[in-house]
């Protein structure tokens, strides 16, 4: 019964959402029943190929990703996937018809991560992000609008510049697993081994404009996803505002996180927010 398998496969999508990432699972909640599966189906995908590239060093991850990238070619073509997150994947890719050059640029990014270790240049920086998060916004934003065309196109820069400061934070507070363990660094013109208060404050003075621009697309969005998506926003704005506190001595040895009870204080103040129709 080909219902059943996709059932379970949208069931193993949720699993990995909430194995992987408690803060994401927890905004994914807060969307509205009739798209939360999907946002589940792509972060499945997305985190399957991320692991691929950062965790399983004991194999040949280039093979592994190759094969991935194959079976993602045929899941899309098929419309149908043994592999349960890539059969998710697919009927959310057809159900909002999300265009395949962002799968494509988000693939490339996961595949440079496979053997590029410095972005030398902003553009480089600015192309690997783009792959690596904006396309995903812009997919999540392809679901939350439920494929009307015109209101995509009017929330699409915000929908970036919110997947951008996402990145961007979890690049700072990820510098420390990023250069010593992966031996990455994404951003341009900056010395990790020299890693200070100036060099802290321009990445952050960068992430608070992508932040204002993606803050201003959450406030157009439909109602089933409006809530989710500012749990979100807030929940990094937490752990930006826990960094620009942090020492950049500090940044640079310890990964910076946001406690679980402070993870429920965002959630409730945003639900505060939304109940009194302040969003």
């Amino acid at each position: 019964m080909k219902a059943l398998f996709d059932q379970v496969s949208s069931q193993c999508s949720k699993l990995v959402t909430e194995s992987y990432s408690t803060s994401f699972s927890l905004a994914t909640r807060m969307l509205s029943s009739e798209i939360r599966q999907d946002i589940y189906n792509i972060y499945g995908f997305v985190r399957f190929a991320d692991e691929i590239v950062d965790s399983f060093h004991s194999y040949d991850k280039s093979t592994l990703f190759t094969r991935f990238e194959q079976a993602l070619n045929e899941a899309l073509e098929e419309k149908i996937s043994l592999n349960p997150i890539l059969n998710s994947f697919q009927e959310t890719v057809h159900r909002y018809a999300i265009d395949r050059s962002f799968i494509d640029a988000f693939m490339q990014s996961m595949r440079w991560d496979l053997s590029k270790k410095v972005y030398e240049t902003q553009d480089e920086y600015r192309e690997y992000i783009y792959g690596s998060a904006d396309v995903v916004g812009l997919m999540c934003l392809r679901v939350f609008v439920k494929g009307d065309d015109a209101l995509f196109n009017q929330l699409k820069s915000s929908a970036m510049a919110l997947g951008s400061a996402f990145q961007k934070v979890n690049f700072l507070r990820d510098l420390k697993a990023d250069h010593d363990q992966l031996e990455r660094t994404y951003f341009p013109n900056v010395d990790l081994t020299a890693f200070d208060e100036a060099s802290k404050q321009a990445i952050i003075d960068e992430i608070d404009r992508d932040f204002k621009e993606g803050l201003a697309g959450i406030f157009q969005l439909p109602d089933a996803a409006k809530f989710g998506v500012y749990t979100a926003y807030k929940y990094y704005l937490r752990l930006l505002r826990k960094l620009k506190k942090t020492p950049s001595t500090q940044i640079k040895s310890k990964r910076i996180r946001v406690a679980n009870y402070q993870k429920v204080d965002v959630l409730a103040r945003s639900f505060i927010r939304y109940q009194f129709n302040v969003l």
